[in-house]
């Protein structure tokens, strides 16, 4: 398994690009300079800043050369508990006050920085007040609490009023001497300038450069994105700072859209951007060879190899990457040619590797896409673990083209694919036989829906060839995503359309319920299975969608109130949350889950919550 976090280590050949960067830094010469790092989603964006700060702190210094100082700053971490344009200034002036501390210089010009940023949030405060007033609106903050106790003062007062209004008086004089500057002739834009005046000065006597990497901007709300934006422009173009923003361009661009919503120009959008950016940076596209190095990279990794080695192999990867230009490969034999004593599982994970890197290029859902990738590779990774618990023989390319097929096409067309499968004494979906061989002579096919998806097309090419191969196996270990149905307990249409509905939206089981009416009770029974092979997965038993669709099952066929009691007579006391006492305590089976579960070490709330519903007549109920 992989963690999909940004890392430090390059294995896609990004360090070339973070040099740049750096180099573009450093030869500001103490210039402001913006800098943005643009890519989709999952491209890589975070890593490059981490390897961008890395560039920069390798980078041999000359007597002179001023330091670099980093602030990470992630807007999207603030979103809906601070206003981010604040939170980015603390953010700046708590790191420089520590550099300040640290060298013995600059305090005081640093303790103004602070003193101005606490003033601006202050005024924020106020002004946010004064504006609610003018419009007739109720006041919110301290000046609120105020308003409301003077209003609440109109007809008498007594002492707790009292009592509260000291109280609130003094937390707004706490608060108003540690925000607002003691200035007479403070106004923001006053206030603004000598914060930009401070903060030159204080850069300037601490001799650094500070760098703030921005990231994940791409994934806050437009509000957040703007004022964050605004941040960056009250500290942007001074000497000695560069920002190097992280983002997809357009999803910047769609924030900048909703603020100024109502103007139909777009090249104010635009102009809005390129103000902020001086230097924009694409992050690149992958390739095959870069994909199928990401990959082998990636097990590699996750190998007993010893960490030197591993180092060797991803230093020569990456300069092999550099060269692919010339025709250079990166593939399996490259690599085994790096370290001479590979273990045989790890040359059998970079065979899969080179088997599955076209297919992570050509699928147009994935398309090369690092995040993922990596996030396909962990569900193939799963898949393949229990395959082995279960002692499924699976083959792993198989596998992969199934979980492709499952993530990427229709709903419905998986649907038949897993039926006919099941329906076939062999497990083998005979029907692709004809459109795999046109497919992959490049006949141009007209397919029905659901089928009529141009994914299908390119599925269709991708080896191996499903047709002659039983899946059965790959379903089993496949199925918490779709029922895997044997010929021995083959359904109706209508009942498999039902299973579907009730798999993949159980939180409206109820809307099914005059159609489940109408199954046999062999096909409840087997529909009742599945339900609770999906049911066992759940690790809390509150109210999950799943326990929705066993309930309208069990009560269109009575039969299965008691499968369902027992069920959850076994579920470990831990698991059992009180929401789910009102959600069963009508069923008629009710009594004997209470009972068992009072048998067991639930927690004491679920057991109040037990005796609230049924109390304690009958004996059976006690609390401990």
């Amino acid at each position: 398994m992989w963690a999909d976090n940004e890392t430090e280590k390059d294995f896609l050949n990004f360090s070339g690009i973070a040099d740049t960067i750096a180099e573009i830094i450093a030869q500001a010469n103490e210039r402001p300079i913006s800098i943005g790092v643009s890519g989709s989603w999952g491209i890589g964006k975070s890593s490059l800043i981490k390897l961008t700060r890395s560039s920069l702190n390798k980078r041999p210094r000359q007597m002179g050369d001023r330091e670099f100082i980093f602030v990470e700053f992630n807007a999207w971490l603030y979103q809906g508990y601070d206003d981010a344009r604040a939170a980015l200034m603390d953010v700046i002036a708590s790191k420089l006050e520590d550099e300040a501390k640290k060298r013995e210089t600059a305090v005081d010009k640093v303790s103004n920085i602070i003193k101005r940023v606490r003033w601006l949030r202050g005024a924020k405060l106020v002004a946010g007040d004064a504006a609610a007033l003018a419009l007739g609106l109720p006041p919110m903050g301290l000046l609120g609490r105020l308003f409301s106790l003077g209003n609440g003062m109109l007809d008498g007062i007594d002492q707790d009023e009292l009592d509260e209004a000291k109280k609130t008086a003094l937390e707004a004089g706490e608060i108003a001497n540690g925000l607002i500057a003691p200035k007479t002739d403070s106004s923001p834009p006053k206030e603004i300038q000598a914060l930009r005046d401070n903060f030159e000065e204080a850069l300037d006597e601490l001799g650094v450069t500070l760098v703030v990497l921005i990231d994940d901007l791409d994934r806050c709300l437009p509000p957040t994105t703007i004022s964050t934006l605004e941040a960056i422009r009250l500290f942007l173009f001074l000497k000695h700072t560069a920002f190097v923003i992280a983002a997809d361009d357009e999803m910047i661009k769609h924030a900048v859209r909703k603020h100024f919503e109502g103007v139909s120009d777009d090249l104010l959008v635009t102009s809005y951007f390129d103000k902020l950016i001086q230097v924009p940076i694409r992050v690149p596209a992958l390739g095959t060879q870069e994909v199928r190095a990401y990959m082998m990279m990636l097990f590699i990794d996750n190998s007993n190899l010893s960490d030197d080695i591993k180092e060797v192999i991803r230093a020569g990867i990456c300069q092999q990457l550099r060269n692919t230009w010339q025709g250079k490969r990166v593939d399996r034999a490259f690599i085994q040619s790096l370290h001479n004593d590979f273990p045989d599982e790890l040359i059998g994970k970079l065979d899969t590797a080179e088997r599955l890197a076209p297919l992570m290029i050509s699928a147009t859902g994935i398309a090369g896409n690092p995040r993922l990738i990596k996030r396909f590779m962990n569900a193939l990774a799963i898949r393949m673990t229990i395959s082995k618990a279960q002692g499924v023989g699976v083959d792993e390319a198989v596998l992969a083209k199934l979980l492709l097929f499952e993530r990427l096409a229709q709903s419905k067309a998986y649907a038949e694919l897993v039926a006919a499968s099941s329906a076939n004494d062999s497990g083998k979906p005979a029907f692709l036989a004809e459109w795999e061989t046109q497919a992959a002579s490049g006949i141009d096919l007209k397919l029905a829906a659901p089928w009529e998806d141009s994914f299908i097309i390119e599925w269709l090419r991708l080896p191996p060839m499903l047709a002659n191969v039983d899946l059965r196996g790959a379903l089993y270990v496949s199925r918490e995503h779709a029922p895997l149905i044997t010929p021995e307990d083959r359904l109706s249409s209508e009942a498999a359309d039902l299973l579907t509905g009730l798999l993949e939206h159980p939180d409206m089981a109820g809307s099914l319920k005059k159609r489940l009416e109408q199954i046999s009770r062999a096909e409840t029974t087997v529909m009742m299975d599945r339900l609770l092979d999906r049911a066992r997965q759940e690790q809390a038993w509150g109210t999950p969608p799943i326990l929705e669709a066993c309930l309208v099952l069990s009560e269109t066929d009575q039969i299965q109130g008691p499968r369902l009691a027992a069920f959850l007579r076994e579920r470990p006391p831990a698991q059992i949350e009180p929401n789910i006492i009102p959600k069963i305590s009508d069923q008629v089976w009710a009594s004997s889950v209470f009972n068992a579960w009072e048998n067991t070490n639930v927690s004491k709330p679920v057991k109040i919550a037990i005796k609230k519903r049924i109390g304690t007549d009958n004996g059976n109920v006690t609390i401990k």
